[in-house]
C-alpha cells in the first residue's frame, strides 16, 4: 500500500548536484545535500564517480557543508569550501589519490569560490572584509551588542545577510604549500565570481558597487602589474565570466538593463587581442540560465558555461516554456538545443573528450538525480538513485500541462495536478498556486508543497502568467507597471479553464496561495473577488508605499515594477497596494512571514494583519523567528515542515 506525501517527507529529499569531471575524465565529483534531522540543518558531502568502474564513493563524512568543488588542472587535487557546524566556511583540500581533508585557511570572516591557478600552486578565493579587517586577523573584533549602528549608505541591509557592516568581497591568493594568504584586490567594491585565464596572467571578475543598485561590470585584472580595466561601462548587470581554453576570448553573461530587472540575460564575447565585444545571443529570445521556481533544490551554485576544447563554442543552460535545458552556442553566434525536454536541469559538466555530459536533473515526479547523457543520443543513463525507494513507496501526482489564450491574445502555459487519491463521483477542492518573482518560471520540476497538497485531497493549478520568464522578453516585460491587471486576469482565467475541463472539481471550494510576488497576488486576489473560500499569503507585499523604504530592494524595485515612487506618484503605489482594498476582503486569510525577511519585510504582514483584525475579518498571523525570505527553499528543515503544516491545516479547516 503506497503512502501519501506528508510535510515531514521533506526531510527525505536529497539534492544531487554540481557534477564536475576531473581534467582527465576518469573521475567526476558531485555534491549531495541531505537533511541532518538531529541538528535541524543540512549536510553537504562530496561524492566521486569512477568513470571506468562506474562506482560511487563518498569522500567527505563529517557533519557540515562540503561544497563548491574544483579540480586542479593536473587532476591531483580537489579544493572545496568546508563549513563545519557553527563555524565560518574555510578553504579545504584533498588529494585525488586519497587521504584526509586539509583545511588551508582560518580566516575569521569566511571564504568562498575557490579557483586554482593553472600550475596548481595557488588558489584564488573570495573573502568578505571591512576596510579595517585583514585576512591575517586571528579572530573577529568583539561586538558590543548595545553599540549604536551607524549607516551612511543607501544599501545598508540585505535579505539573508541582515544589516550590513561595510564589508565588501575581496579576492585573495592562497599558497597551497605554505598556506600563506596574499590580498589581490583592495578597492572598496565587491569583486565576485572570479576566474583565471589559462595562461595565468589575467583574473576576470564581476565588480559591483554596493551603493549602486543592479549595476555591475566585467573587469580584467593583470596579475603581472596589478592594473584593472573594465570591459563594460556601468550600463548593465552581469553575473558570470569564463575564459575560452585558448585564452583569446572572455565570455560573460548579463544585460544592459533594457527592461530593468525584467531583462533577459545575454551572452557576450570579448576578444582580448582586439579588445572588442560582440553579443552572441541577440536573436535568441530565451532566458540564458536557470529561472525555475521550486522548493526541492538545495546547495545550488551558478552554472558556468562549458567550453569545447577547440574554443569554438560552449554549452550553457537555457530556460524556455517551463523547461530548463542545454544549448550549444558557437562563437559566431549560432545556437541550437542539445537537450530541451519536459524537465529541470540544474547543473551539468562536459566530459573532457566531449563525448558526454553529466547532469543534475529533476522531473515533475522526481527530485534531483545525476544522469549521464551521450551527446547525439536522446536516452539518459541514471547514475544516482537517491529517491528510488521514496518514490516507490509514495503516491506521486503527475502534473498535466495545458494552455489557454489570454485576454491579450497570448498563449499562457500552466499545469494541473489531480488529488493523489480519488473516488468516483466525489468532488474535490482546487488550490491556485502563484509563483514569486514575478520574473521566474513554474515548470517541469518536482515541487514538494504541491505533492503534499495533492496528498491532502486537493487539485492544484499553477501557471506562468504574464511577467514570467521562459516565454519571450515582451511576455516578461508585460507586467511591469501593471501588477494586478493582466496577471490577475491570467490566473483567474486559469481557474476557469480547469473548472471547465474537470468535472470532479468543486467550484465552491477554491483556495489560493503564493509567496513573495505570489503573496502580493494572493493579497490582491482576495481584495478583488470572493470566489476563494481560503487563502494563504506568504512573505508577501501589502503596501507599496512602506515597501519602498523598508525593503532591501524597495526603492528601485518599486520604481521599476510598479512605475512609481513615494515623491511624485504615491497615489499609484497606494492604488496597487492590496492594503487599500482590505475592507473588501471576505476570504479567510492565513499570513505566513519570516521575522528576518528583508526582501519583503515583516511589517508587510503586520500591517495587513492589523487591518484585517480591526475590521473583524477571519485571519491569523504566523511569524518564523530568525528566518529570511528564502524560508521555503533553504530555511531550517524544522521551520520548512512547520510552514507546510500551517498551510495544510488552514486549507483543511477552511475548505472542508
Amino acid at each position: 500500500m503506497k503512502k501519501l506525501m506528508t510535510a515531514e517527507d521533506l526531510t527525505k529529499i536529497v539534492s544531487v548536484s554540481h557534477p564536475v569531471y576531473s581534467p582527465d575524465g576518469k573521475k567526476a565529483v558531485f555534491t549531495k545535500v541531505t537533511v541532518n534531522e538531529k541538528k535541524d540543518d543540512y549536510n553537504i558531502h562530496l561524492w566521486v564517480r569512477d568513470e571506468e568502474t562506474e562506482e560511487l564513493a563518498q569522500w567527505t563524512f563529517e557533519d557540515g557543508k562540503h561544497h563548491q568543488p574544483v579540480w586542479s588542472k593536473d587532476g591531483r587535487q580537489l579544493a572545496f569550501i568546508l563549513q563545519k557546524p557553527k563555524e565560518v566556511p574555510q578553504l579545504a583540500l584533498m588529494k585525488s589519490e586519497g587521504g584526509g581533508v586539509r583545511t588551508l585557511t582560518t580566516i575569521p570572516y569566511g571564504v568562498s569560490h575557490p579557483v586554482f591557478s593553472p600550475d596548481g600552486a595557488f588558489l584564488y578565493a573570495a573573502v568578505s572584509l571591512k576596510q579595517s579587517e585583514s585576512v591575517h586577523d586571528e579572530k573577529k573584533e568583539e561586538q558590543d551588542d548595545f553599540a549604536p549602528a551607524v549607516y551612511d549608505d543607501l544599501t545598508y541591509k540585505a535579505d539573508g545577510r541582515g544589516f550590513l557592516d561595510g564589508r565588501v568581497t575581496q579576492i585573495v591568493k592562497v599558497d597551497i604549500d605554505s598556506g600563506e594568504i596574499e590580498p589581490v584586490t583592495s578597492e572598496q567594491v565587491h569583486h565576485m565570481n572570479h576566474t583565471i585565464s589559462p595562461c595565468g596572467k589575467w583574473l576576470a571578475f564581476i565588480q559591483l558597487n554596493p551603493q549602486i543598485p543592479y549595476i555591475s561590470d566585467v573587469c580584467l585584472l593583470s596579475l603581472e602589474d596589478g592594473q584593472t580595466k573594465k570591459i563594460t561601462q556601468a550600463n548593465g548587470a552581469y553575473s558570470t565570466v569564463s575564459f575560452s581554453p585558448n585564452g583569446e576570448s572572455l565570455l560573460y553573461i548579463g544585460h544592459e538593463r533594457e527592461f530593468q530587472n525584467a531583462t533577459f540575460p545575454s551572452l557576450w564575447l570579448y576578444d582580448l587581442k582586439e579588445e572588442k565585444t560582440v553579443q552572441l545571443s541577440e536573436m535568441l529570445d530565451m532566458y540564458v540560465g536557470n529561472c525555475m521556481a521550486g522548493d526541492s533544490v538545495m546547495g545550488e551554485v551558478y552554472q558556468l558555461p562549458q567550453w569545447t576544447k577547440d574554443s569554438q563554442g560552449f554549452y550553457a543552460l537555457v530556460s524556455d516554456q517551463g523547461s530548463t535545458g542545454i544549448y550549444y552556442f558557437s562563437i559566431e553566434g549560432l545556437a541550437y538545443p542539445v537537450r530541451l525536454e519536459a524537465e529541470h536541469i540544474t547543473n551539468f559538466s562536459l566530459h573532457p573528450n566531449e563525448s558526454k555530459l553529466l547532469l543534475s536533473r529533476l522531473s515533475p515526479v522526481s527530485p534531483s538525480e545525476l544522469y549521464e547523457m551521450t551527446l547525439g543520443e536522446t536516452e539518459l543513463k541514471q547514475i544516482t538513485f537517491e529517491h528510488h525507494d521514496f518514490l516507490k513507496e509514495h503516491i506521486v501526482s503527475e502534473p498535466e500541462p495545458f494552455s489557454f489564450q489570454s485576454k491579450d491574445g497570448d498563449e499562457v502555459h500552466g499545469w494541473f495536478m489531480k488529488p493523489s487519491k480519488m473516488e468516483e463521483g466525489k468532488k474535490y477542492p482546487l488550490i491556485l498556486e502563484v509563483h514569486g518573482g514575478p520574473h521566474a518560471m513554474y515548470g517541469y520540476t518536482y515541487f514538494h508543497e504541491f505533492q503534499m497538497l495533492a496528498s491532502e485531497g486537493y487539485a492544484i493549478v499553477y501557471i506562468n502568467p504574464h511577467g514570467s520568464h521562459g516565454y519571450g522578453q515582451m511576455f516578461t516585460d508585460r507586467v511591469r507597471g501593471n501588477y494586478g491587471d493582466v496577471d490577475y486576469d491570467d490566473v483567474m482565467q486559469a481557474v476557469d479553464h480547469v473548472l471547465k475541463a474537470y468535472d470532479f472539481l468543486d467550484e465552491t471550494r477554491l483556495g489560493v496561495t503564493g509567496g513573495s510576488y505570489g503573496g502580493f497576488m494572493t493579497n490582491w486576489i482576495v481584495g478583488q473577488t470572493d470566489r476563494f473560500r481560503a487563502a494563504v499569503t506568504q512573505r508577501s507585499i501589502s503596501n507599496w508605499i512602506s515597501f519602498y523604504g523598508i525593503s532591501d530592494i524597495g526603492y528601485f524595485f518599486t520604481r521599476w515594477q510598479i512605475d512609481g515612487d513615494i515623491y511624485d506618484s504615491v497615489d499609484k503605489l497606494w492604488d496597487r497596494s492590496p492594503l487599500k482594498y482590505v475592507k473588501q476582503v471576505n476570504t479567510p486569510l492565513l499570513i505566513l512571514h519570516s521575522d528576518e525577511d528583508y526582501r519583503c519585510p515583516v511589517d508587510q504582514a503586520e500591517q495587513l494583519f492589523v487591518a484585517l483584525k480591526e475590521l473583524g475579518k477571519d485571519t491569523r498571523l504566523v511569524k518564523f523567528p530568525k528566518a529570511s525570505h528564502d524560508l521555503s527553499r533553504s530555511g531550517h528543515p524544522g521551520q520548512r515542515i512547520q510552514r507546510l503544516t500551517f498551510i495544510k491545516e488552514w486549507f483543511r479547516e477552511k475548505l472542508a
